[in-house]
């Protein structure tokens, strides 16, 4: 199992911070670091400016929203990335949701089971460097009432193959990111309740004619260090009520869905009920510390490394860490207990 690092999203008033652990994960021999986009920072530009500071780490989408650029768009953004970092592109991809696709974007969330297949379609052929042609339901290349024609990309990636990832929450979206993806993109991922996602995986992998075996497997974790388990769970409960409650409206909430099928349905409904309501405090309290626990790494050096011995257990291959920080300082040594922890845990790799 590897490392990772999320840096989330740009322009939170941490960036600086950001920054510098990004180049901390990468002394630290650090397998990735991802970046994030919704609707303010936009993950490439974040990416490159990361890219061009580091030496060693490989940079990510997580992710690129899937409505805010056409197939092509990305492809040329993900050969665009892989040039200049030398080959350290991973692309992350996702559709987002229905309030940021269609309020922010103004593309309707509909069927994202086919149009995702077809985006990844046409951004593989894009960067195969194939003329672009493409005759699906959501994407027509060229338009065929029109001068267009079928173009090549021009940029030559670094890479043969850049790695395309999959975000994804529902059984049907992740049995389709085995089917036709490098790796999973996960969220709120316990080992304790992962079976039923890994085995929409598996499944997805069987239908290509695959098995796990190659696929990067990657939950994004929050990571806080301290003496006191249940103190740190208390500094990710902002995070966990921000997308358990209002992540999504009442009637569409995939965390929300996650968490119930997790075990915690009456728990996340009232975490929802409260933060609609705008009683975020109460929202964050009603968020149980064993769910907290149980998809979080907390407490100190030597539980965090048990930790990851059942997250490497589970099947997963990359943790990504998102420290809660306070500071820069606090942020660095949590990176680094996090490095300790994995070599006492003895599963990296």
């Amino acid at each position: 199992m590897r490392l990772g690092l999320n840096l989330g999203y740009w322009g939170a008033g941490n960036d600086a911070a950001n920054l510098q652990l990004a180049k901390e994960a990468d002394r630290l021999g650090f397998s990735v670091v991802w970046a994030a986009e919704a609707y303010g920072s936009d993950a490439p530009t974040v990416l490159a400016w990361v890219a061009a500071q580091t030496e060693r780490v490989d940079v990510g989408s997580a992710i690129l929203q899937i409505p805010a650029r056409t197939p092509a768009m990305t492809a040329m953004t993900a050969a665009t990335l892989d040039t200049l970092s030398g080959g350290r592109f991973r692309l992350g991809l996702g559709v987002s949701g229905p309030q940021v696709s269609e309020g922010w974007h103004g593309v309707r969330f509909d069927k994202p089971l086919g149009r995702t297949r077809e985006y990844v379609d046409i951004v593989r052929a894009a960067l195969r460097r194939d003329k672009l042609r493409y005759d699906g339901e959501h994407y027509r290349l060229p338009l065929p009432d029109g001068p267009g024609k079928a173009l090549t990309l021009t940029v030559h990636p670094v890479r043969e193959h850049i790695p395309v990832y999959l975000a994804s929450v529902g059984p049907k979206n992740v049995e389709l990111t085995g089917e036709i993806a490098d790796g999973w993109l996960a969220v709120f991922f316990s080992p304790e309740h992962s079976g039923p996602s890994l085995d929409a995986l598996r499944a997805g992998r069987a239908k290509a004619g695959r098995t796990l075996d190659g696929f990067d497997v990657v939950p994004t974790v929050p990571l806080r260090v301290g003496d006191d388990w249940r103190d740190c769970a208390d500094h990710v409960r902002p995070y966990a009520a921000l997308y358990v409650g209002g992540m999504g409206s009442r009637a569409k909430n995939f965390y929300n869905d996650l968490a119930a099928r997790m075990g915690y349905a009456a728990e996340a409904a009232e975490v929802q009920d409260k933060y609609l309501a705008r009683d975020y405090r109460g929202a964050m309290a009603a968020v149980p510390a064993d769910f907290l626990d149980a998809t979080s790494l907390l407490g100190t050096r030597e539980r965090i490394a048990e930790r990851m011995v059942a997250y490497a257990e589970a099947g997963v291959t990359t943790l990504t860490l998102s420290p809660m920080l306070q500071d820069l300082d606090q942020g660095i040594a949590a990176l680094r207990t996090a490095t300790e922890a994995l070599d006492l845990a003895g599963v990296g790799s």
